[in-house]
């Protein structure tokens, strides 16, 4: 398990695991008062962390499934990947897909944050591919 430093503003803010088994931490809204994010609309939401990721490790921000399912509260850019070498505020760019305005609260969790390792590549330019099964078949090639 690694350690990660974290700047934080205010120590209920840190995120942290709800479950035993959960992949994802909460991040919590670090404001001061209520937003109210009508439909269609996007807001950056901060969190008041700041972290310090080692190389080989990304942070994922994702949607949390009961916000979108319940009031159609998504990210913008559907997971936002934060780089080992960013050290700004840690921010959540949530849209409304809802019919109704949605109140963001002080502290709400708002998004999770999923701890990946990742490798990287160096590309090797060929003149064609090995061959498999599937071939360049996509976008629903298969059926429903």
């Amino acid at each position: 398990m690694h350690k990660v430093k974290i700047k934080i503003k205010n120590s209920e803010m840190l995120p942290k695991y709800e479950t035993s088994g959960s992949a994802g931490m909460d991040l919590r809204a670090a404001i001061k008062e209520a937003i109210e994010l009508k439909p269609g609309k996007r807001v950056l939401v901060p969190t008041g962390i700041s972290i310090a990721l080692p190389e080989g490790l990304e942070a994922q921000v994702r949607a949390r499934s009961g916000l979108a399912v319940k009031f159609g509260i998504g990210l913008v850019n559907g997971v936002g990947t934060i780089d080992s070498d960013y050290r700004g505020e840690i921010k959540v760019p949530l849209i409304n897909w809802g019919e109704e305005p949605f109140m963001i609260s002080p502290k709400d969790r708002i998004a999770q944050l999923v701890i990946c390792k990742y490798e990287k590549i160096t590309w090797e330019k060929v003149n064609g591919l090995d061959k498999t099964n599937r071939g360049v078949g996509g976008f629903g090639h298969t059926g429903i």
